[in-house]
């Protein structure tokens, strides 16, 4: 069975089928509906810490499956469909609205993601936006991310979301420049829609625009990835977000590789990171800085990532829409993944948990420290004020083993990753899972 740890095993070579992406601990995999009397507790009671809190939204829809694509997306849907999961997901968050754990607790981040939430019609996201607000508002929020499909952006959307839902962060799919990669790879949209929409976002005025790019994607070559960072760097955006291609079970590229036993069509893990660490350097060479093993950005002082660091440092966040995961007071919570259950259960009036988990303290401790280590960079005594924890004794091993790799450097009370343990850091975080979770299928 691929599991979480698989990638230390093949560092340099074929990307396989099996999670990559290190987004939680413990593994999603053993979550399971026997914690969920917990999880209402956790949420029908005030937060047990001073915390920030969150909102996550789920738009499900797309329209078109992308062949790497590992979300819970639904295509080919007709309006009325769509309209009666925004109904519902309003209703949801009405009943989120007056849980306990809320409290007058202001929302310091909220994030709409997907699917494709710019699937939604100007009239669907005003609707949205007036349905939410009878309900809570965001307007002290530091951080209100969308992300957007270039394809499905038209200026009146553009200006829907910048001014009826107060977007600070718009994240842009482009993933790749060239046509013939984006048909490929599965994407709806094509370059040209990507420089049409552009100019509306630019006139919206929105303080901080994301560019997401893929390396490895199905046919990339050196050629094309130079094309790619040159084409980013002329449009300038706030900030730039580059993953590597994973083959997560779920993906269409995945149940062909093991259904029809074929080689695996995505680079191999070096030559992504090739690709990424040549972005970085070309980046920096225009001013912008590496903020992680995925980001950068222009202005450090300008982006802020409410949603990523917030996130990574124990908030709370309330999710919500179908198969979304959420956290409260510590417990971790997945909404239900199958669609008619989602819409049933919220129509019925009741909240759509799936499954949960109760993380001890030490799993709080092994979660925040891999998360934030995907910032290249650890300060121990933050650790050791929080939990009481020596994270370099603890570890002693492990670290000692990526210094002598040439990974990890640590000097006083900071950890720092080299590039190339920030080029490979997903890759080193199994490593200090417990023993029950090394080794287990991820999700």
């Amino acid at each position: 069975m691929t599991s979480a740890a698989s990638p230390q095993k093949n560092e340099a070579g074929k990307t396989e089928v099996g999670s990559y992406f290190i987004s939680n601990y413990p593994p999603y995999s053993q979550w399971s509906k026997d914690r969920l009397p917990e999880v209402r507790e956790a949420l029908h009671s005030e937060a047990k810490e001073d915390t920030p809190l969150g909102l996550y939204l789920h738009i499900p829809f797309c329209r078109k499956r992308c062949k790497f694509c590992y979300f819970k997306v639904f295509t080919d849907v007709k309006a009325p469909e769509v309209q009666r999961y925004v109904d519902a997901l309003c209703n949801e968050i009405s009943m989120v609205s007056q849980l306990e754990v809320m409290k007058d607790r202001p929302f310091r981040f909220v994030y709409f993601g997907g699917g494709t939430p710019s699937f939604l019609s100007p009239k669907q996201l005003t609707k949205l936006a007036d349905r939410l607000h009878q309900h809570i508002t965001w307007d002290g929020a530091e951080e209100v991310t969308f992300e957007c499909e270039p394809g499905t952006l038209s200026e009146t959307k553009v200006k829907t979301l910048r001014d009826e839902l107060g977007v600070t962060r718009l994240s842009l799919g482009i993933e790749n420049f060239s046509d013939k990669l984006l048909e490929e790879n599965g994407r709806a949209h094509l370059s040209k829609q990507v420089f049409n929409a552009w100019e509306w976002i630019t006139a919206a005025k929105f303080p901080n625009v994301n560019i997401d790019l893929i390396s490895g994607m199905v046919g990339e070559t050196w050629e094309n990835w130079k094309v790619n960072v040159v084409k980013t760097l002329e449009l300038s955006p706030e900030s730039v977000t580059i993953y590597q291609m994973e083959l997560p079970f779920n993906t269409v590229y995945s149940k062909d590789m093991l259904g029809n036993k074929v080689e695996s069509p995505v680079a191999d893990w070096q030559t992504k990171r090739d690709w990424v660490q040549y972005a970085f350097e070309e980046f920096a060479k225009h001013g912008y800085t590496v903020s992680s093993a995925y980001t950068v950005v222009k202005d450090p002082s300008k982006v802020n990532f409410s949603y990523r660091d917030n996130l990574w440092q124990g908030a709370d966040l309330l999710a919500t829409g179908i198969a979304s995961f959420g956290h409260a007071s510590g417990v971790h919570y997945q909404n239900v993944a199958e669609l008619e259950k989602y819409l049933g259960t919220v129509e019925s009036g009741e909240l759509p948990l799936g499954r949960g988990f109760v993380p001890t303290e030490h799993q709080k401790l092994v979660r925040e420290m891999i998360l934030l280590l995907k910032r290249g960079f650890l300060k121990t005594d933050y650790f050791t004020n929080k939990f009481g924890v020596d994270i370099v004794h603890q570890w002693r091993d492990v670290w000692d083993g990526y210094v002598k790799d040439g990974l990890v450097t640590i000097d006083g009370d900071e950890i720092r990753l080299s590039i190339e343990g920030l080029l490979r850091v997903d890759s080193m975080l199994p490593a200090f899972f417990e023993p029950e979770h090394q080794g287990v299928r991820y999700t």
